[in-house]
């Protein structure tokens, strides 16, 4: 019996597993754990941050919108916030920018107007865009110069960029604006866009201006250059020796048909924001260039151009046939064109400077 006993006993001490280390085990339960938390955490992470970059971009895309609170409803359709594709207006991005076009005639002052409203620094007036064809070849690309011109992206010597206060261009009546009036006058009332119209009282003066520029074209006086605007009195000088010699069989139908077109364009155009100036009242009238300042709604400056001018004087002293002249127009509705409407030789010596203070810098 006894050795029985000690027979079981020996074979259980023989057969009895050692126990396990629990340190071990918690171990790799601490490990295990570890790496657990960690690719939790790192998920989280991820969704926090993916949400804050969406409202960082939220933020980045909404943009105040500008505003004139100062003006009258009336006012607001010719306000304009231009987004400039070429570059970024910055601190002037919420300047308001009018709109507006000068419309007018070949040989009507209206190089010279250009130059006093582009001395202005907040004006930004870009030339005869449309004596180009391609540009006015049809109302699509009209009105594809235009979006350009009035979106600032259209660059000239005369662009003032970021702070410009006003944008148009120069546009002759011959030049597209006619044969598409009806497209073009929407367009003006739909982009909010300003006429001023600028034409010549006396249509004589202006056929004797236009045959001296033609003349110009071909003899080149000057050093062998034709030059359709001088800057200095000489130049005015060596151009005005030229002389042109009217057809009086074609006079009076010449000056109706310019005198037609004026009054048409005038018509055409008569639902638009607009103004009239004529050139013969800016030179006697300084005023007029503040009325136009005021029209385009910038602060007065006093307006400045280089530009002389080349025929003075009296009219019969400008042409070969005037006496031809006199008895052609003599009782018809033109012979007012006969007198003088202004003279500069002839105007006061401190009117004369502040006229020509204007012209000559």
């Amino acid at each position: 019996m006894a050795d029985t006993l000690c027979f079981f006993a020996k074979d259980s001490l023989l057969i009895k597993s050692p126990k396990k280390n629990p340190l071990v085990l918690r171990m790799v339960v601490l490990i295990f754990a570890t790496i657990c938390g960690i690719y939790i955490c790192s998920i989280c992470l991820r969704q926090v941050g993916g949400r804050s970059a969406g409202r960082l971009l939220s933020v980045q895309v909404i943009e105040k919108p500008c505003e004139v609170t100062n003006i009258e409803p009336s006012e607001k359709p010719y306000v304009h916030f231009p987004k400039p594709k070429t570059f970024s207006r910055n601190e002037c991005a919420c300047n308001p920018v009018r709109y507006f076009a000068i419309l007018s005639t070949q040989r009507s002052g209206s190089g010279w107007f250009e130059t006093l409203l582009n001395s202005h620094m907040n004006i930004s007036s870009n030339g005869e865009i449309f004596s180009v064809k391609a540009r006015r070849s049809n109302v699509s690309t009209i009105v594809e110069t235009l979006d350009k011109i009035y979106n600032l992206d259209w660059f000239t010597s005369a662009s003032k960029n970021e702070c410009t206060a006003a944008v148009g261009l120069k546009w002759m009546l011959n030049q597209g604006l006619m044969q598409h009036h009806e497209e073009i006058v929407e367009y003006f009332k739909t982009k909010g866009v300003s006429a001023i119209f600028l034409f010549r009282k006396n249509l004589l003066r202006r056929m004797i201006s236009i045959l001296a520029n033609s003349y110009d074209q071909n003899a080149k006086p000057l050093n062998g250059t034709h030059k359709s605007h001088v800057h200095s009195s000489h130049e005015a000088e060596v151009l005005a020796r030229y002389k042109p010699t009217i057809n009086t069989t074609q006079l009076i139908p010449n000056l109706k048909q310019v005198d037609d077109l004026v009054t048409k364009s005038m018509e055409y155009f008569k639902s638009t924001r607009h103004i009239i100036l004529y050139y013969e009242d800016i030179i006697k009238n300084r005023t007029k260039l503040e009325d136009v300042q005021d029209f385009l709604r910038v602060p007065q400056r006093d307006l400045n151009s280089r530009q002389v001018k080349i025929h003075k004087g009296s009219l019969s002293s400008q042409v070969e046939n005037w006496e031809d002249i006199k008895k052609t127009l003599k009782g018809t509705h033109f012979e007012s064109y006969l007198d003088e409407d202004y003279t500069l030789g002839h105007l006061p010596v401190e009117i004369l400077a502040e006229v020509v203070g204007r012209c000559i810098v």
